[in-house]
């Protein structure tokens, strides 16, 4: 029988230590990286404002998810509701900000398209308004409460006694969790092979790379990067979605030491997603606080425009044996 009854999941103070440590990089990874967009004006690109949005996201989710940690809730207070409304708003809109800038990304380096304020406000109708609306139904409905620790870490989520638990559960953060399971590694691998592929019809034919030395490990830098983007986040998340699997299954398994700790250092420690994806490299114009891996991904399509601008080619044609494409000769 899917979410039978169960006993409480007892949180030890030892669990609890350990889940209230991993908020705290959680909260200077997103403080950081808030700080920095306002110390450097020069950083305010389209693509770092997505960022900023997310660690917004998560330095909420570190807040709310501390408290509930700390308190350790056993019933359906005021403040359990309230914590509860806080994380399932940032956390599902975590959700959100995460895909939207993978969606950015394959817009701008894969499709080529331009992108303006027009998709930014798209993003942020998106972004807040689904998860604001989701709470706000839970709330009014509530659908937020007590869940005795057995798809959270002592914090509050979905009440386990209401009937509609399930879909509730769905709506306010597992089903935007598991549909980023799937986007994030198939438009990431997507961008990769673009960038891969430019890069190498670049250096085939235009060994412009080999007079640029620093060139190559920034891009080297990207494409691990970019790969390290959707592994983290399944990482991090896949504990919560292994404990809401048991849940449904009514297994005792829910209640595994380990998986307990598992789930609540992924969940509150997914502030760092966006710190580890932009961790800084050390070259000149790439030191700068920010999502380096924007700057390597878009700096391999520039590089290919700005070479083909210079020489006057607006397209690659074909090898006539390999099939790959080359430049015509002059």
């Amino acid at each position: 029988m899917l979410l039978g009854p169960m006993p409480p999941t007892q949180v030890y103070l030892s669990k609890r230590i350990i889940v209230l440590v991993s908020c705290v990089p959680s909260f200077l990874g997103s403080t950081l990286l808030v700080c920095t967009h306002a110390l450097w004006p020069e950083l305010r690109t389209h693509s770092r404002q997505l960022l900023l949005y997310l660690s917004l996201s998560d330095l909420l989710s570190a807040v709310s998810y501390f408290y509930g940690v700390l308190r350790d809730f056993d019933l359906a207070s005021w403040d359990c509701k309230l914590q509860g409304a806080m994380s399932t708003f940032s956390n599902t809109s975590s959700f959100f900000w995460t895909m939207a800038i993978a969606i950015y990304l394959y817009i701008t380096i894969v499709r080529g398209s331009p992108t303006g304020t027009g998709l930014l406000c798209f993003f942020h109708l998106v972004n807040w308004g689904i998860p604001f609306g989701i709470t706000v139904a839970a709330v009014v409905l509530n659908k937020i409460g007590y869940d005795a620790s057995n798809v959270s870490v002592g914090w509050c989520w979905i009440n386990l006694e209401a009937e509609d638990r399930v879909l509730w559960m769905l709506l306010t953060g597992k089903l935007w969790e598991i549909m980023a399971y799937v986007i994030l590694p198939i438009l990431y691998i997507l961008i990769k092979k673009h960038i891969n592929g430019a890069h190498a019809a670049l250096s085939e034919y235009h060994p412009i790379l080999s007079r640029a030395p620093t060139f190559q490990p920034r891009t080297s830098i990207a494409d691990k990067k970019l790969i390290l983007i959707p592994v983290i986040f399944i990482f991090l998340h896949i504990w919560s979605t292994i404990r809401f699997i048991l849940t449904l299954c009514n297994s005792p398994d829910v209640q595994n030491p380990v998986l307990v700790v598992l789930h609540g250092i992924g969940n509150t420690f997914q502030g760092r997603e966006a710190p580890t994806a932009s961790c800084l490299s050390s070259a000149p114009g790439w030191s700068e606080p920010g999502c380096s891996h924007f700057c390597a991904a878009v700096s391999v399509k520039n590089w290919i425009i700005l070479h083909r601008l210079q020489k006057g080619i607006t397209r690659i044609p074909n090898h006539p044996r390999t099939g790959k494409r080359r430049t015509p000769s002059k």
